[in-house]
């Protein structure tokens, strides 16, 4: 595998990953308010592949974030206890646009970094015509 196909490989795996990603800081956003919602996290695996000794970037398995849920009392709430209590979410928006926000740019340097490799092999191939 060439130098130019390992870094579109390296980047495009980058890209995926962080797909993944901001399509969970979009569910958890879109869930914020709903009752009992736990925030989805996804870690970050660096991967070899064997056969090309090429790393990779993978998203690990979803999981929910274990934190605690707030109690919120409201008697009138269909889904309140005796108590007249329910779980809220534990999604926290400013985090998530944080989250957002980095996943964005992370996604658009592995995104400049597949071009720059995609110019270059051009440009080389444009002067091996020559």
């Amino acid at each position: 595998m060439s130098a130019f196909s390992e870094s579109l490989f390296v980047s495009a795996s980058g890209l995926q990953a962080q797909a993944k990603r901001l399509r969970l800081v979009s569910e958890n956003i879109a869930n914020a308010d709903t009752p009992g919602y736990r925030r989805k996290l996804v870690p970050f695996e660096t991967e070899m592949n064997r056969a090309t000794g090429v790393g990779s970037v993978a998203t690990g398995r979803v999981t929910l974030d274990r934190t605690e849920l707030d109690k919120i009392h409201d008697p009138s709430h269909p889904m309140a206890d005796q108590t007249g209590h329910y779980e809220a979410s534990n999604v926290d928006l400013i985090i998530e646009m944080a989250d957002a926000r980095e996943a964005q740019r992370s996604y658009e340097a592995n995104l400049k970094m597949f071009d720059q490799a995609r110019q270059m092999s051009s440009g080389l191939l444009e002067l091996l015509r020559r």
